[in-house]
């Protein structure tokens, strides 16, 4: 067996296993980062608008029913589509290149001193794969952001994109580009450096069996402990930024000055970081143990594999598919109606 950051990959000899660095493997990391950030940050998207205004929604609880009251059931999965399109490109890059970035700078580094300075390498190599991650999440996030703040500004992606770029041009969806740099850099070195750290500690002081002898369910809940831990981290080191991203999507024509006026650095830092602490720590928890289990499936569970890639597209078919049954309804009802 051969170990590469928090994962035990087998070696090439063992049989229908996955080769380390081979197609296969950087496919394994690209397919496993589309599922455990496309759909755990379309499953958070509640908290997400909770989190918007934390002067109007005050608790989880609370918000939720003010949510509830205002906008319906449908309310609470507002912007769901950009939500998964965006997060799932930005955790195919994330992963994928983590992966290829952490094997370039090791090599580049040397086995002798890529031992020796491995936070460093993961902290590079988290960085390198994220600066690529938000050009593909950026235009998604833009559309995301204006239509969960703006009531009434669209329905979705579908009317909420060329809606937006009639308004601010092509060039307007990459406006928040540079803050979520801000906000998604840290993170993710935080996120990966923090998560490969606390998962060896944790193997290393607190169990006493070697990794490879552990059963896949303690690998995962492990893996999802230290995700949790990591993500409490994340969410500090990222929060003015993410802020910082909300308001200028949010205001047209703002700036980082106006931002910080509006919201002084104090609210900055402060504003809304209860419940991201506690948001993004589930978050990033559920994504590590979504991408092991993604792997541990990859290999003996082909078929699951790819019902699990199919699933968002299925998701949105169905709801297309109600959403088309619910206007075939209120036809019907309505030409009864006028027959009377």
């Amino acid at each position: 067996m051969r170990k590469t950051g928090s994962f035990v990959i087998p070696a090439p000899s063992e049989p229908g296993k996955i080769a380390m660095y081979s197609p296969a493997f950087y496919a394994a990391c690209t397919a496993g980062g589309i599922l455990s950030c496309g759909l755990t940050h379309m499953a958070v998207t509640p908290l997400t608008l909770s989190n918007i205004d934390p002067a109007k929604y005050k608790s989880i609880s609370s918000g939720f029913g003010v949510l509830l009251k205002e906008q319906g059931v449908r309310g609470f999965f507002r912007g769901w589509v950009p939500t998964l399109l965006g997060y799932s490109a930005q955790g195919a890059c994330k992963f994928g290149f983590y992966e290829f970035f952490k094997k370039y700078y090791s090599d580049i580094a040397g086995p002798e001193y890529a031992a020796k300075y491995k936070t460093l390498i993961y902290l590079a190599g988290s960085a390198s794969a994220e600066v690529i991650a938000d050009v593909a999440l950026c235009p998604f996030e833009a559309v995301k952001v204006r239509v969960q703040t703006q009531p009434g500004f669209a329905r979705g992606l579908a009317d909420g994109l060329p809606k937006f770029v009639k308004s601010e041009g092509a060039l307007g969806l990459y406006k928040g580009l540079v803050p979520l740099w801000g906000r998604q850099i840290p993170y993710t070195m935080m996120k990966f450096a923090s998560f490969e750290t606390i998962v060896e500690l944790i193997y290393k002081h607190a169990i006493p069996t070697p990794k490879d002898q552990c059963s896949k369910s303690l690998q995962l809940g492990i893996s999802f402990a230290g995700g949790y831990i990591a993500g409490v981290f994340c969410a500090i080191v990222s929060h003015p930024a993410d802020n910082l991203v909300s308001f200028l999507n949010n205001a047209k024509g703002a700036t980082v000055g106006d931002a910080v006026k509006k919201l002084g650095l104090w609210g900055l830092f402060t504003r809304g970081l209860p419940l991201r602490i506690v948001m993004i720590g589930t978050l990033t928890g559920a994504q590590w143990g979504i991408y092991d289990a993604f792997k541990v499936l990859w290999d003996c569970q082909p078929l699951v594999v790819l019902l699990l890639l199919l699933s968002p597209l299925l998701l949105q078919l169905s709801l297309q598919r109600c959403n088309f049954g619910n206007q075939q309804i209120y036809r019907v009802v309505l030409w009864k109606l006028r027959k009377q």
